[in-house]
């Protein structure tokens, strides 16, 4: 743990204080902007785009993610911008995601709607990961294979920090776990299924739900902790870390308000770890536990599930 908060320490030592104020600011607005006029809604329903669900979330992440690198250009004068490879990484790296988002992986399952909808999202979540990491693997192979995968590394990888923290939030969903908007939104299988009375999942069912859910965690971190850092590293340095920030909180647009603003200052320290480390594993612990403590947090709140 010492060593963790030496990471942080020495970070938020090299942090140009200007950079973080308009980093933060932006991340502000675009949060008012998104709980307050439903900029995600309006944006991904917007009728005079093509494709709108993937042209929507382009805009707002491209918005998100480059405008950081700006900022970083404008006031610590980086020349990273000179390189066609790092302009092609920053445009694809919003694309790539928003491709995820929108991507129709529907098949006929069952004939009952109530089963086609479970098994449908079930297979959603994997077959999303198989894309987004056939795509990194391919930009990996092509530019970055003189490293392992993107935070692939587990040279003198220590658990015993991570779960520590890990265990540090446990009461924090547990008083989450009292509010209406977090049963309301957990567990997901509640907030994501819309099945009838009709239907009932037994508990092998619900692991099989959440391993799937937990699958998507394991994409989220290869992509903002190890595409959106150890790709960037060569020319942006620690400057990688505030830009995925700010790109990692757009995504949870559409969830309780704590937890998106949390999730920039979340995406901060698990930036800074996986910056040290060059391994996206403690941040998958810590990621992906919390998420299934809120989970049970959610079945628990929400005796009937």
């Amino acid at each position: 743990m010492k060593e963790i908060i030496g990471y942080i320490r020495e970070y938020f030592r090299y942090l140009d204080k200007k950079l973080l104020v308009l980093c933060t600011v932006q991340t502000a607005i675009l949060i008012f902007l998104n709980y307050h006029d439903r900029l995600e809604f309006q944006l991904t329903t917007n009728q005079s785009l093509i494709w709108t669900q993937f042209a929507g979330h382009t805009i707002l992440f491209t918005t998100a993610f480059v405008l950081p690198y700006f900022y970083c250009w404008l006031i610590l004068k980086k020349k990273f911008f000179a390189s066609k490879l790092f302009i092609f990484l920053l445009v694809v790296g919003p694309v790539i995601f928003s491709l995820k988002m929108a991507l129709l992986t529907r098949l006929p399952f069952s004939n009952d709607p109530n089963w086609n909808e479970y098994w449908n999202q079930v297979y959603s979540w994997p077959a999303r990961l198989l894309i987004v990491v056939s795509i990194l693997l391919l930009l990996w192979g092509i530019f970055d294979n003189d490293q392992p995968f993107y935070g692939h590394a587990t040279k003198n990888f220590k658990w015993k920090p991570y779960l520590l923290m890990l265990a540090c939030m446990v009461p924090l969903i547990a008083a989450a776990a009292t509010q209406p908007d977090f049963l309301a939104m957990y567990p997901k299988i509640k907030s994501v299924l819309h099945l009838d009375n009709s239907i009932h999942l037994t508990w092998l069912y619900k692991l099989l739900f959440e391993l799937s859910y937990g699958s998507d965690f394991f994409g989220i971190e290869i992509f903002f902790r190890g595409f959106l850092i150890l790709a960037f590293i060569k020319w942006a340095g620690m400057d990688t870390i505030l830009p995925m920030a700010c790109f990692y909180c757009t995504i949870h647009f559409g969830k309780p308000l704590g937890e998106c603003i949390s999730s920039y200052f979340g995406g901060v320290l698990l930036g800074i770890v996986v910056y040290n480390t060059r391994s996206i594993y403690g941040g998958l612990v810590v990621h992906l536990g919390l998420a299934w403590l809120m989970e049970i947090g959610g079945y628990i709140g929400n005796a009937s599930y």
